[in-house]
């Protein structure tokens, strides 16, 4: 009877050691993965660099990147030389590159993510623009925030998307879908639905479905609420409506919303994604509006805080108490 428990009790400890021996290995994989992930950088500008950036802060970032035993890529269609970083293909580019690094402005990012959204390559944003919220690194932060995300001390934030299907065309956004009348100060009408539940028919100069990216975007411009990106929700915004009680409202973002077209002030409608150009819509079009599966994926040093972007980028006070 003792000899069971004693070979019970080795064989406990045993089992114990080995599941600690593989956590401990797992834990020293995990490490070196995170700390190998980002040796090959790719490096993404604005069109026409030269003439909107400050290239003397550039070419300084570029070298400070390159003293950290990285090597450095750039698709051939960018219009930057620098003999630290080697020119490639775009398929070339895109197998290569484990981490985007992008030199602008929110714009300049948005363009990034459309670019290599299907290949799943993370995006580190440095603000070269104006209000920054994607791009959160500052340039006079540049090296200190570099050395925290080649130490380890980062984290990858996924961004979903917003899709909007009509006919036969799919197109998708991180920041907003807007669907509006095309003419300035003119109303069309439509009837906006919700998992195939109406929730009004009304006339506005438009509509706005924004994803928490977008919320800090044009959404905050119209009048609606700045959303914590970490929400799994939309905004639906109603564009300077006839309606006086028609306000902005917040949906989860599994919800189906579908809208339809009735009529307006020209023969046709407008559906802008993320700012770009618009694309004419017909009315008696349907617009069927979803999550994408895919998400961007965002790369931050550790001490990034959304709330301390707010404070900087829309003025908000830190302390009222000297005031």
């Amino acid at each position: 009877m003792i000899s069971r428990i004693l070979y019970a009790l080795i064989l406990f400890f045993r089992v114990f050691y080995i599941i600690k021996y593989e956590a401990f290995l797992n834990k020293i994989n995990t490490k070196s993965i995170i700390f190998d992930m980002f040796k090959n950088i790719g490096i993404f500008i604005k069109k026409k660099s030269n003439q909107n950036i400050d290239i003397k802060s550039f070419d300084s970032m570029i070298t400070s990147l390159s003293e950290n035993k990285v090597d450095l890529f750039i698709e051939e269609s960018q219009d930057y030389e620098n003999d630290k970083i080697l020119k490639l293909d775009k398929q070339s580019f895109v197998k290569k590159v484990d981490l985007i690094i992008v030199f602008g402005g929110d714009g300049t990012l948005l363009n990034s993510a459309r670019q290599y959204l299907d290949h799943e390559i993370p995006i580190l944003g440095v603000n070269m623009g104006n209000v920054g919220f994607l791009t959160d690194i500052a340039v006079d932060n540049f090296e200190h925030a570099i050395n925290e995300i080649f130490n380890n001390e980062y984290i990858i934030e996924e961004r979903n998307l917003v899709s909007a299907t009509f006919g036969e065309n799919h197109l998708f956004g991180l920041n907003e879908i807007v669907i509006h009348s095309g003419s300035y100060a003119q109303l069309m009408r439509y009837r906006l639905s919700v998992n195939d539940k109406i929730v009004y028919e009304q006339r506005s100069d438009g509509l706005i479905v924004a994803t928490p990216t977008g919320s800090t975007a044009y959404a905050l411009s119209a009048g609606g609420p700045i959303i914590h990106p970490s929400l799994d929700v939309w905004t639906i915004l109603p564009m300077l409506p006839q309606s006086l009680s028609s306000r902005p409202f917040i949906i989860s973002s599994d919800e189906k919303v579908d809208i339809k077209l009735f009529e307006g002030p020209s023969d046709e409608a407008k559906i802008c994604v993320d700012g770009q150009a618009d694309i004419n819509l017909s009315y008696e079009e349907d617009i069927s509006i979803s999550k994408m599966e895919k998400t961007l994926k965002l790369v931050h040093p550790k001490s990034n805080d959304f709330f301390e972007a707010c404070r900087e980028k829309l003025g908000w006070s830190l302390n009222i108490s000297n005031n």
